[in-house]
C-alpha cells in the first residue's frame, strides 16, 4: 500500500460562493480559511496548496456579535513614529466592509508564504453581484 501525496500540478481548484448576510464573522472566517487551504478535502496536505477560490457576497451585512461593533478596534501603522491609527469596527463597516472578512480570514491562516498566496484566492464583494459568473461556482456548505 502506498501513501498518496497530492502534487501542485494535479490540483483542480473549485470555486465556492458564500453569502455573508447575518453570519457571525468569526465562524464564517473559519469555514472560508479551511476552504482556501484545502482542509475540507480528504487529500489535504499542509505543504501542498490544494485549496479553492472563495467568493464572499454581501460582506457589508455580516454580523458582529456582542459589543464588537463599538468595541472592536482595527489598527493601522504607517511606519512613521506616532503613525498608529485606531478605527472602530462600525467605521470600517461604513468605509471598507471587505476588510472585516479579509482580516478575519487572514488571522485564521498560518503566517508563511503559502498563506499569503492563499489569501489572493479570496474575493470579497459588498453586493450580491460578482464578476466570476463564468466559473462553475458552488455554494460553500456552512456547518453553523
Amino acid at each position: 500500500m502506498k501513501t498518496f501525496m497530492p502534487k501542485e500540478a494535479d490540483v483542480v481548484r473549485e470555486w465556492y460562493v458564500v453569502d455573508a448576510t447575518d453570519k457571525p464573522a468569526g465562524r464564517l472566517a473559519v469555514v472560508i480559511a479551511d476552504a482556501l487551504r484545502g482542509r475540507d478535502k480528504p487529500t489535504y496536505t499542509p505543504h501542498v496548496d490544494t485549496g479553492a477560490f472563495v467568493v464572499v457576497l454581501n460582506c457589508d451585512k455580516i454580523k458582529l456579535t456582542g459589543n464588537k461593533e463599538e468595541n472592536k478596534i482595527y489598527q493601522d501603522y504607517t511606519g512613521y513614529s506616532s503613525g498608529r491609527r485606531e478605527t472602530k469596527a462600525k467605521d470600517i463597516r461604513e468605509k471598507n466592509p471587505e476588510r472585516i472578512i479579509t482580516q478575519a480570514v487572514k488571522g485564521m491562516l498560518p503566517v508563511n508564504r503559502q498563506s499569503r498566496q492563499t489569501l489572493t484566492r479570496l474575493k470579497v464583494y459588498t453586493g450580491a453581484e460578482h464578476p466570476h459568473a463564468a466559473q462553475q461556482v458552488k455554494e460553500l456548505k456552512l456547518n453553523f
